[in-house]
């Protein structure tokens, strides 16, 4: 039995004890890592995520009192969320309410009403690591929202109306790349999204043998939300004063060559942006191929550009790195790197699969001797997008 297949029995049958019957729906949508594109979307180029075997799972039923309000409980016991379809939707309390408030208000708007439901909720996407619970969140909700109407909506727009939750709800700027591939993403691909047109390519990770790791350092800095957008608005700056619609125009070149149109910080940013965008379309092609030992030098190479160009690494997560290059190829690590926005989250790496337990074991005592922190870690072939489990 797959971990999904698990997950959604659990969940199934929690369902039946809190709410006396059996669901009618179940759906699940995963979370995801970034494999190698960091600080490249808002600045319309490449990045290369896949979906993890992580999932946001819902089970539902009609509303067994038969009202036209959607209730939905989650397991680890938070405030439950309460939609009322019967009036206009606006954010409100809880908090975490507010993804899939938004997507059914979204889903409403085109004339989608899923009818009162009685929902459970149960997710194994770690909260703010950077892994995307909110966007597996969002779009469970979503496929929720399809199984219950027997509508689809395109993956493209579904992914646009999963972002606009969260933009408009949940007031997070967030990009496109999580909903796109908690929607879009297969089994054993990534998934290369090109931020600009929004086309997207699946590339192939067919090669047993090498496995992604995910390491969550378990902290997080409060710089984020200012580091953030300051480096963002640097881009944008640097963009307006080289007159070229985004950095994605640029080449290390040209940009090397109008280095002294720009000040110190915005040229970093930018040299960030425009060499993270060539590693990005480099690695893909890099995994297709099974060059592991080219793709995790590719990752090294992301890690120090985000490190030091674009400062949105810290210790912790600079710790892992260090002690991911120390175990080397000859132990197994092919390539390590921060992943999302910064400040803290996991790190990613390209490992071989029969050495994942040795090398886990060896990065968590090596992190908790220097950091005196426990991280977590787990490993994920690359999984399949979000999927309608009972209708």
């Amino acid at each position: 039995m797959t971990n999904l297949q698990q997950l959604s029995a659990d969940t199934a049958q929690q369902f039946l004890k809190i709410y006396g019957r059996p669901p009618r729906w179940l759906v699940a949508a995963p979370g995801r890592v970034n494999v190698i594109g960091e600080h490249t979307d808002y600045n319309e180029g490449y990045v290369l995520p896949m979906a993890i075997e992580r999932y946001a799972v819902m089970a539902a039923d009609r509303a067994a009192d038969g009202k036209n309000i959607i209730q939905i409980r989650d397991t680890s016991d938070v405030e439950p969320t309460l939609i009322d379809l019967s009036a206009p939707i606006t954010p409100a309390l809880p908090k975490w309410g507010n993804y899939p408030r938004g997507v059914v208000a979204g889903c409403l708007a085109r004339g989608m009403n899923p009818g009162g439901l009685d929902v459970l909720l149960n997710s194994t996407v770690p909260l703010g690591s950077g892994l995307s619970s909110s966007a597996a969140l969002e779009v469970c909700a979503a496929t929720l929202v399809e199984a219950t109407t027997g509508k689809k909506i395109d993956p493209v727009e579904k992914a646009m109306l999963c972002q606009k939750a969260e933009h408009e709800f949940a007031n997070v700027p967030c990009g496109i790349m999580d909903q796109f591939v908690s929607i879009m993403g297969r089994q054993n691909q990534l998934l290369l999204i090109d931020c600009r047109s929004l086309k997207t390519q699946l590339v192939p990770m067919s090669d047993a043998s090498v496995a992604v790791l995910i390491i969550n350092t378990n902290v997080k800095h409060d710089l984020s939300s200012g580091g953030y957008a300051s480096q963002r608005a640097r881009c944008e700056t640097a963009a307006k004063i080289l007159g070229v619609p985004a950095l994605r125009d640029l080449t290390p070149e040209t940009l090397e060559q109008a280095k002294g149109k720009l000040d110190e910080a915005m040229f970093r940013c930018a040299r960030h942006a425009v060499s993270e965008i060539q590693r990005t379309e480099q690695a893909a092609k890099e995994i297709k191929n099974s060059n592991w030992d080219a793709a995790g030098r590719l990752l090294y190479a992301s890690h120090r550009s985000l490190r030091d160009d674009y400062q949105v690494s810290c210790k912790e997560l600079d710790t892992v790195v260090e002690i991911a290059e120390s175990i080397g190829i000859k132990g197994g690590v092919y390539g390590c790197r921060m992943t999302g926005a910064g400040f803290g989250g996991c790190a990613v790496a390209l490992v071989k699969t029969e050495m994942v337990e040795a090398i886990s074991k060896q990065i968590a005592a090596d992190y908790k001797k220097k950091t005196k922190i426990e991280p977590t870690i787990f490993v994920s072939r690359p999984a399949a997008g979000a999927t309608i489990l009972k209708a």
